[in-house]
């Protein structure tokens, strides 16, 4: 069995740093750089994707490695993978935000009882809360987040942020964080057995990058 290994790398916000470090391997990234539209480049073993499914190929076994945020496991728990490294790159946090001004969610609990958010990330949302032991209504959102609480359909968000300047442009404030995520390489559990060594030394070639 050969040992090349077949990595998922995520498109948007973390591929050029996962691409990066993939060059400190030893592995040519100049044609995925170069194609936008191509997916699957056989000949240096990547495959390309949204973070969100790198967790799915990984699991299938359709790539041996992958790299994600942390975000993308903590909403994926059920993902049979194991999470070899913390890569250190793409650092998020993870917040409960609303709009300027007095706090709209603290003010719902405390004359409803309950809050309604909005969010992308229903289970690392629904975990929080339920931590923190308040109720809320989750309202599954798919695009601009932050449109909710401005138009008055919800109390707060949980969003994920890098540097928060897209909360502010739209008025919006952090009242928690949650969570901080990073970039994690995550492997196969069968490959992490069959192919260990090549998997090993990928690991170690990482921490010392």
């Amino acid at each position: 069995m050969s040992d090349r290994l077949t990595i998922a790398v995520p498109r948007g916000a973390l591929m050029r740093e996962a691409l990066d470090l993939l060059d400190t391997l030893g592995i040519d990234t100049s044609e995925v750089r170069s194609n936008d539209r191509k997916l699957l480049f056989e000949d240096v073993g990547i495959i390309t994707m949204r973070p969100s499914d790198v967790p799915t190929y990984v699991e299938a076994g359709a790539a041996d490695v992958g790299i994600t945020g942390k975000d993308v496991l903590m909403e994926q728990p059920e993902r049979e993978v194991y999470e070899l490294l913390d890569l250190g790159f793409g650092r998020c946090l993870m917040v409960l935000a609303s709009v300027a001004g007095d706090d709209a969610g603290a003010e719902a609990l405390r004359r409803l009882g309950v809050m309604r958010v909005a969010t992308k990330y229903r289970r690392i949302a629904s975990q929080h809360f339920e931590r923190t032991g308040r109720q809320v209504e989750l309202v599954e959102v798919k695009g601009s987040v932050e449109l909710a609480p401005l138009t008055g359909m919800v109390d707060a968000i949980v969003d994920l942020t890098a540097t928060g300047t897209t909360l502010r442009e739209n008025g919006l404030v952090i009242r928690e964080e949650i969570a901080v995520t990073t970039a994690r390489l995550i492997a196969n559990p069968v490959a992490h057995k069959l192919k260990a060594a090549a998997i090993d030394a990928m690991v170690e070639k990482l921490r010392a990058a």
